[in-house]
């Protein structure tokens, strides 16, 4: 299984570098979700706003490492202690501020949406439950609920001309039950 990760994670970065030219010509844009990386509580304490563990920064330093030649135009993140760490390092490696939007707040939904179906290359990391409806949202296949423990689904969406184009990634450590085990 780490065979076919590996080779999902060498296509992928083939699917990156994209000549600049090439890009700029897209009329579309493409969207990358993707849920915040692990929890230092694990997911188990009633702690509203944790921060991420060492397996979660490990997981946002390899978000940053699998996304830093992606072309990324803007980065946006709920304001939450484990979203903004995990937009972090790649924000941080690119010179790009993280936008910060509201998913309960329908005007900033609105905003956010508007945001990135402009043309360029878009990064909104959120949560369990909003990654698979902003997937939904955005046109695209939210696929199905991602669980308590999965953090290493990636969504990749390419909108063009009305039409919206759903790929899912696995990046990292695998999630339990991810099937990438």
């Amino acid at each position: 299984m780490r065979r076919v990760r590996a080779t999902l994670g060498w296509a992928l970065l083939a699917m990156l570098w994209v000549a600049p030219e090439v890009a700029a010509q897209a009329s579309g844009s493409t969207v990358w979700l993707v849920r915040h990386a692990e929890r230092a509580d694990a997911g188990m304490a009633d702690t509203p706003d944790p921060e991420l563990s060492a397996a979660g920064h490990e997981r946002a330093r390899e978000l940053a490492r699998l996304l830093g030649e992606a072309g990324l135009t803007s980065i946006h993140s709920t304001d939450y202690h484990r979203t903004r760490q995990t937009a972090g390092p790649i924000a941080e490696a690119l010179g790009l501020e993280v936008h910060l939007y509201d998913p309960s707040d329908e005007a900033s939904m609105a905003r956010l949406v508007a945001a990135v179906q402009a043309p360029g290359r878009h990064l909104i990391v959120g949560h369990s439950n909003t990654t698979p409806a902003m997937a939904d949202r955005l046109g695209g296949d939210a696929v199905s609920p991602i669980s308590e423990m999965e953090y290493d689904r990636l969504y990749l969406l390419r909108l063009t001309d009305g039409a919206v184009e759903t790929s899912i990634l696995r990046f990292g450590a695998p999630a339990p039950g991810s099937g990438g085990e």
